[in-house]
């Protein structure tokens, strides 16, 4: 049996994939299954996917359809469908770094521990090569992914979870009308009871679309209310930081006013910093519908 499932969700991303797929072909190990997760494309996705399915290509190609739901639904139903010990999800227009499989593999296999829920590494951006945000220091041998950045570490990471973790915690929760839930909040319940093992090898590089979730976090902010909401209350339960904790206090209550949720201060829980919040989140979502509307 395969040791690790490498999956990647797909809206729409036919001109792209082939990029992901040749940079699993020129991996030098090819143990391992890649299973995309279309999530409700209107593209070719489905009969690029036929066809490399036909090809030899060294590892098995898994294919799932679903409605249209976003990228946490397709992550959703990916940990639903992965019976590999561990995962790690390559967006559709990012490529797998040149060995990443066997320095994956090795690593996991040299360091595999019960106390730890995988590996995080680092992501570079495809254009210049360069890491993106900060390496790890040397002797941060393990750490959660949020220690790291209270550390003062940046940028995106890899991260390669343990498969039974990701199951046990509880999927991203689906709101009606709304298609985003931060990925964020899965690895943060992970960080409660795990740390990583860390590596300064490169895992993926990366390019970010101009369609992208991270480049229109704005129109996100306005889609997606009820979402943004439940994210920042559960960082209020698990950051220690107090400035962290006023911020996401004023998200808070603009996503809670984007949402018409009149129930915002009894369901928060920091009520007296949401209280003070208020003056703040209500600016946040003037500023939000301004940014939208210019865009």
């Amino acid at each position: 049996m395969k040791l690790l499932t490498i999956f990647t969700p797909a809206y729409n991303r036919a001109h792209t994939l082939p990029r992901t797929y040749q940079s699993l072909l020129a991996q030098n190990c090819k143990d391992f299954v890649w299973l995309i997760v279309d999530d409700g494309s209107s593209d070719k996705t489905a009969e690029l996917v036929r066809e490399w399915q036909q090809l030899d290509n060294g590892f098995e190609i898994r294919y799932i359809y679903k409605e249209n739901g976003g990228m946490h639904t397709a992550h959703n139903t990916a940990y639903e469908n992965i019976d590999t010990e561990l995962n790690v999800c390559i967006d559709s227009d990012d490529a797998l770094a040149e060995g990443a499989v066997s320095k994956i593999l090795q690593l996991w296999k040299d360091k595999k521990s019960d106390k730890y829920a995988g590996i995080i590494g680092l992501d570079a951006d495809m254009s210049s090569g360069k890491v993106i945000g900060t390496s790890f220091p040397k002797d941060m041998k393990y750490t959660t992914l949020q220690g790291f950045y209270e550390s003062g570490g940046r940028g995106d990471k890899k991260l390669v979870y343990r498969t039974d973790i990701m199951k046990s915690l509880p999927p991203y929760p689906v709101f009606e009308g709304e298609k985003y839930v931060s990925l964020g909040w899965k690895y943060q319940l992970c960080d409660q009871q795990y740390q990583m093992i860390t590596t300064n090898d490169i895992l993926c590089n990366v390019e970010y679309q101009a369609d992208g979730s991270s480049m229109n976090m704005f129109r996100q902010y306005l889609r997606n209310p009820k979402g943004f909401a439940f994210v920042r209350k559960e960082n209020m339960k698990y950051i220690k930081s107090r400035k962290r904790n006023f911020i996401d206090c004023i998200h808070y209550v603009s996503s809670s006013i984007l949402s018409k949720n009149k129930h915002f201060i009894k369901e928060s829980p920091k009520k007296f910093l949401t209280v003070l919040a208020i003056p703040f989140g209500i600016a946040l979502t003037i500023y939000i519908r301004q940014k939208v509307a210019s865009l």
